[in-house]
């Protein structure tokens, strides 16, 4: 008998939501988040032989030998590369790690927006942290474990917010002005109880290579910070920025830089402003910040579609039929990193039905999750 115990532990991280700060934590800036109520639930016992066995509903098994702890190359963009750099960060701050077995479940949509592979991290990390070092890590360190794991292990270059948001609970707006201690700031709000569900909508994956469209923004950004010889446009003041700006755009040649440049600076100002109307509970002057994020991302940072496959529009699409269903004043964004996958809509009970058979008879059955904000961090639930 591999299993130290009769009776599994039982354990929970949720999938997380943006609600703000598109695109700016790559350039130090300030990011909303949610965890929501959809999450990964995992029975565990203990192993006696040094293994990780994880069993996921609909996947094959992982198995990690945990005695092996440096980077396995063939395992880059697998779920084994994430235990096995989660153990790794374990080891290193000289906490103890030990074989478990895992079934799991998930509600956290694979490729939809919400982190499935955050969500995964942070559960593995809290699985170590619970069963061998007595909840000794708090979530923003379960967080940090994650993004190094992400970056290090499965080979992608991710900022933190997902895996922060997964981890803390609840709705947090997280400011990267210093990476290595981000400043968190939790507030308790409640969209359902205003009568707002947050539906993700899933307008279907863009076969494209994607890579180039997402790298380009960081990048971009960065390119009128070196203008003035900062490494990211949050060192940058905005006023400067704006005062440089007929020099900037003979120099850089290139207006969209400018357009993104733009949609930060404001995006950080949003950021704040939509935490201020959450803690003043003024639920009108919050969505009108939501809707004007949306603009911004649209029109400014423009991530709704790649410019390289201009026929392809999923996102704008579901965009477009939000409003025609919802009205003018429909609160509608991209959500998380655009350029094809999920949007975000505040949709009310009375119109939730009709917005759900609308959108699925364009992008299909099941591709509208109506969510709501969860304040349970990632912990272990029953033992």
């Amino acid at each position: 008998n591999l299993f130290g115990q009769a009776s599994p532990s039982v354990f929970s991280t949720a999938g997380r939501t943006e609600l703000g700060g598109n695109h700016t934590d790559h350039n130090l800036g300030r990011v909303l988040a949610a965890t929501i109520n959809l999450d990964t639930i995992a029975a565990v016992t203990k192993r006696t032989d040094n293994k990780v066995v994880l069993i996921s509903e609909g996947y094959p098994a992982v198995e990690i030998d945990l005695d092996v702890l440096e980077v396995v190359e063939q395992e880059k963009n697998t779920t084994e590369a994430l235990v096995r750099g989660i153990a790794c960060a374990f080891s290193k701050r000289g906490l103890v790690i030990g074989g478990w077995q895992a079934n799991t479940t998930s509600r956290v949509l694979k490729g939809s927006g919400l982190s499935s592979s955050a969500a995964v991290e942070v559960l593995c990390g809290t699985i170590f942290n619970h069963l061998y070092n007595a909840d000794a890590l708090s979530p923003v360190e379960l967080a940090i474990i994650g993004k190094f794991s992400e970056n290090v292990y499965f080979g992608k270059p991710s900022g933190l917010m997902d895996q922060m948001a997964c981890a803390y609970g609840g709705i947090i707006g997280i400011d990267f002005a210093d990476e290595q201690k981000p400043v968190i700031e939790p507030i308790q709000y409640s969209f359902s109880e205003q009568g707002y569900h947050l539906c993700i909508v899933d307008t279907g994956g863009n076969h494209a290579d994607l890579t180039p469209a997402y790298a380009a923004v960081p990048a971009e950004m960065r390119k009128v910070a070196a203008y003035f010889s900062k490494d990211h446009l949050r060192q940058v003041d905005q006023n400067t920025f704006f005062q440089a700006l007929p020099e900037l755009r003979s120099r850089l040649n290139n207006d969209r830089c400018l357009l993104r440049a733009m949609h930060f600076f404001q995006e950080n100002i949003r950021v704040k402003g939509m935490l201020a109307c959450l803690a003043a509970n003024d639920i009108k002057a919050y969505l009108s910040l939501v809707r004007q994020s949306g603009e911004s991302s649209f029109c400014f940072l423009q991530n709704l579609y790649p410019s390289f496959f201009p026929e392809e529009q999923g996102l704008s699409l579901a965009i477009a039929m939000t409003i025609s269903m919802l009205g003018p004043d429909a609160t509608v964004r991209v959500h998380g990193g655009g350029f094809a996958g999920t949007i975000q809509a505040y949709v009310q009970e009375n119109e939730l039905k009709n917005y759900i058979q609308g959108m699925e008879a364009v992008f299909g059955k099941g591709s509208v999750t109506p969510s709501a904000v969860r304040s349970k961090p990632t912990c272990c639930i029953a033992e």
